[in-house]
């Protein structure tokens, strides 16, 4: 995990609780090594600069709530349904959303993430 619970609840200021917390931050992390390519990983999180660090630290905790908040909508198999001229429809993509490598990430968070430069596809893997 790249963000502990200590860190969700003092520096972040999170509000879960810390079983649901911890298991937001694990998947939280899985998904942060998704988007970047699992070169967190292949670096090491302790060798990153302690602005990577940072950004990674808060990206986790920032994921983890939205996950934990949104989670039936991004687990949701609708893609599209209509009654009486009334429709639902959902591709993983919104005004604030995007999927990124399979993760349905904020834009805002994603870009944050980006800072770090990890995101980027055309340094290699």
């Amino acid at each position: 995990m790249y963000a502990d619970y200590e860190y969700y609840t003092t520096e972040y200021k999170g509000t879960l609780p810390e079983e649901e917390a911890v298991k937001a931050l694990k998947q939280a992390s899985r998904h942060i090594d998704t988007l970047t390519y699992n070169r967190i990983v292949g670096a090491e999180f302790e060798r990153l600069t302690a602005f990577q660090q940072d950004i990674i630290k808060e990206t986790a905790c920032m994921m983890a709530d939205f996950e934990h908040n949104n989670s039936s909508m991004i687990n949701s198999l609708i893609n599209s349904y209509g009654i009486n001229g009334a429709n639902i429809s959902f591709s993983g993509e919104c005004a604030n959303c995007q999927i990124v490598n399979g993760i349905v990430v904020q834009k805002d968070v994603y870009a944050y993430l980006s800072q770090t430069g990890l995101t980027c596809l055309s340094l290699g893997v």
